[in-house]
């Protein structure tokens, strides 16, 4: 009898900071498609992310989605992009977890408005060889839209997407840092112990809401 293949979700994302959106979609993708566990990763050195200025350093990133998801047992903190020389891609990352695990089908979450944009991504038909691409989906974005660039999108690079039928919570983590710049409160918007570490660490309170 074939051992079962194990099925692992990858949340990606600066997380800067983690918020209930987040979380939520994990729990979805978890769900929906029978996943096993869900790596939240986040990334060290995006290409399209560079300017940081008054941003949560890598450690203090890491440690908000550790408080955030600890308390979920199918949650896992994933240092995978921590530790590249170089800017960090997608589709690099993908290789080496399946040629480290191959016994595991990987599911990429990903928002509607990056899907709209996965064409520019780098190597776009190496990420959908080493994946399934789960996009969410968010009440202002067009379902005729977002099923037709799933069909662009198979269809071009011979891939897996499916949609991930989530509730939509529309909030940013630009949104949250000026608010917690401009002394507003983000309650429920963020667990409980992580608004407790960026107090602690006074992180965003010097956060240039220009830059948002």
């Amino acid at each position: 009898m074939c051992e079962k293949r194990k099925r692992v979700g990858i949340m990606g994302g600066t997380f800067d900071p983690i918020h209930i959106g987040h979380l939520i979609l994990g729990e979805t993708a978890y769900e929906q498609f029978d996943l096993d566990q869900v790596l939240f990763m986040p990334a060290g050195n995006p290409p399209h992310k560079r300017n940081r200025l008054h941003r949560a350093t890598d450690e203090q990133r890491s440690e908000m989605v550790r408080r955030a998801i600890a308390s979920n047992p199918h949650f896992s903190l994933s240092l995978e992009e921590m530790n590249e020389d170089g800017f960090t891609y997608t589709y690099r990352t993908l290789e080496r977890l399946k040629a480290e695990h191959p016994d595991t089908d990987y599911f990429f979450i990903l928002g509607a408005d990056s899907l709209f944009d996965f064409d520019k991504w780098r190597e776009p038909g190496r990420i959908c060889r080493a994946c399934t691409v789960v996009a969410a989906t968010r009440n202002h974005t067009s379902q005729e839209r977002l099923d037709e660039a799933i069909r662009f999108l198979e269809e071009k690079y011979s891939g897996t997407f499916r949609k991930l039928n989530s509730l939509n919570i529309d909030i940013s983590s630009a949104m949250l840092r000026s608010w917690i710049a401009g002394q507003r409160t983000i309650k429920y918007y963020v667990p409980d112990n992580v608004i407790a570490y960026i107090r602690e660490n006074h992180i965003y309170e010097e956060c240039d809401t220009d830059e948002l």
